[in-house]
């Protein structure tokens, strides 16, 4: 049966619900706001899309969407009425309205945290399914005890960002059991999934979505998550199976460098080791710039304090020994702060205007 548990707080039904206290901090009102709407029936939802790669804007999102989703989800993990779920994301988003459509639609028990850093430092019950943004997981790695209560999570779905190259080594090397999401709002939550392992990640279809590419090679999807509707993404896949694939990168972030096309995203698993060498901890990303010669020349943008001005061309020589001629940046550059959406994604094309 479905119950949520906040604090010493147990809510089940919509009277339960439209009792919650004016005390609760926001995040919990959100949360309780959204399941007294659910369970009293409301069938249309109103959702902003990250704005992650062009204009946030509002779209509709039905109830039998939501339901679809959650349905898929546990048809891929095989959950039940005895699966204890855990929300430690804000329900303002998508991601964390879905951690409490799922318990609603399983009729399992969840619980609610707050959606901060480490969500598992005092946490006591133990979820088995759970759904967190790569910033907390590298936050409750950091922490002994998170990092016990994290192995112990039967399944872990980890979405909003990629994950590093750094973060994946240590989630196989602790065995966490954990997959890397693909999905946004327009199609409520993932449709792919890819369990974090050793090689390059594979991305699997969830059950129902149908799929396949346009002219450029981006993905486009369809399911009933999606209103049955197409979604066209801006991704370039490549397929390995009939329904996985590798994600390659945004083809509107692809560089033409004369006549070279370079896929930032995966420059950037590529030399992350060396950049976290030379700026520890620190957000970065390749781009193109207009170039008169080569039509756009490959550069690369770091978020950093550190003024040492011989670091970005010490780092430049370091990065041809393992990439090629062709992937080595023309310029870099080091600025202290980042352009980000609302939901912490970095904003490529309004950090580049600030170059």
């Amino acid at each position: 049966m479905f119950q949520l548990t906040f604090g010493k707080h147990i809510f089940q039904t919509k009277e339960d619900f439209e009792l919650a206290s004016d005390d609760f901090p926001d995040f919990a009102k959100a949360a309780m706001q959204f399941c007294k709407e659910w369970l009293s029936g409301k069938d249309t939802f109103v959702q902003q899309t990250s704005g992650s790669t062009g204009t946030p804007k509002k779209i509709e999102i039905s109830r039998s969407q939501m339901i679809a989703s959650a349905i898929s989800t546990q048809a891929f993990f095989k959950t039940n009425e005895n699966t204890n779920l855990l929300c430690c994301l804000d329900s303002n988003y998508i991601a964390g309205k879905m951690m409490l459509v799922r318990a609603m639609v399983w009729n399992s028990k969840i619980q609610l945290t707050e959606p901060k850093s480490n969500p598992l430092l005092e946490l006591n019950d133990i979820p088995d399914f759970a759904a967190l943004v790569p910033l907390q997981v590298e936050a409750c790695l950091q922490d002994k005890s998170s990092a016990e209560k994290l192995q112990k999570v039967k399944q872990l779905i980890i979405g909003g960002a990629p994950i590093s190259s750094g973060l994946k080594s240590q989630l196989i090397a602790q065995r966490i059991q954990s997959y890397q999401t693909y999905g946004m709002t327009e199609t409520v939550s993932h449709i792919a999934l890819a369990k974090i392992q050793p090689g390059e990640l594979s991305y699997k279809m969830l059950p129902g979505v149908e799929f396949g590419v346009d002219a450029r090679k981006a993905l486009w999807v369809k399911s009933a998550a999606s209103n049955n509707e197409v979604v066209q993404t801006n991704d370039l896949v490549e397929f390995i199976e009939k329904d996985s694939f590798r994600w390659l990168g945004r083809a509107d972030f692809v560089i033409n460098s004369g006549g070279i096309k370079l896929h930032p995203e995966l420059l950037e698993t590529k030399a992350e080791r060396i950049i976290d060498s030379y700026f520890p901890n620190s957000a970065f990303f390749f781009f193109g710039m207009k170039d008169e010669k080569l039509g756009e020349k490959l550069c690369l943008a770091i978020e950093s304090t550190d003024n040492n001005f011989e670091k970005p061309s010490k780092l430049q020589k370091e990065l041809t020994q393992v990439m090629n001629k062709f992937e080595v940046p023309k310029n870099t550059f080091v600025v202290p702060s980042f352009s980000r959406t609302s939901t912490g994604k970095i904003n490529r094309p309004k950090t580049i205007e600030l170059l």
